[in-house]
């Protein structure tokens, strides 16, 4: 198993993230047009794509949101490679490209709906916050917060 940085340009990252949305689609309902207006890949310069061999398996993205932070965005793992550590490679590859660029803390947003995801970044350090943004008054989502080491 193996990461590459890259961009939204990429076509491994492009695939995975239409699995992305057919999975969000069903978890969001109703939801799922609001949610997806802020999702879109177009111009994110900051990719994580997982291989194992020559199979891309996972993914994520960062995009700034001020000075110190960076939104991670776009996490995903193929269903037949869950439960192997890999949205955890991911995000700490995330992590460690955004503090890089001097990035003090992550922050995202996922749904009630999506507990694993919750508990993913849990795992990882992440402390839900209050919601932010787009998200502030929006009662399905849950925000989360991390300060990340330069």
């Amino acid at each position: 198993m193996n990461t590459t940085r890259t961009t939204s340009e990429n076509i491994d990252f492009q695939k995975l993230v239409v699995l992305l949305d057919e999975v969000l689609r069903i978890k969001d309902g109703e939801d799922h047009d609001f949610y997806a207006q802020y999702n879109t890949i177009d111009k994110i310069n900051h990719v994580v794509v997982c291989y194992q061999e020559a199979i891309a398996i996972g993914c994520g993205a960062f995009k700034q949101f001020d000075t110190d932070t960076v939104e991670i965005k776009r996490m995903f793992v193929h269903t037949d490679f869950r439960g192997k550590g890999i949205a955890s490679t991911v995000l700490k590859e995330l992590e460690i490209w955004a503090s890089e660029f001097n990035y003090t803390k992550c922050i995202l947003e996922t749904g009630k709906n999506n507990p694993e995801a919750i508990a993913l970044y849990q795992k990882n350090g992440y402390e839900i916050i209050s919601n932010y943004g787009q998200y502030e008054n929006i009662e399905t989502s849950v925000c989360l917060k991390k300060s990340i080491d330069k």
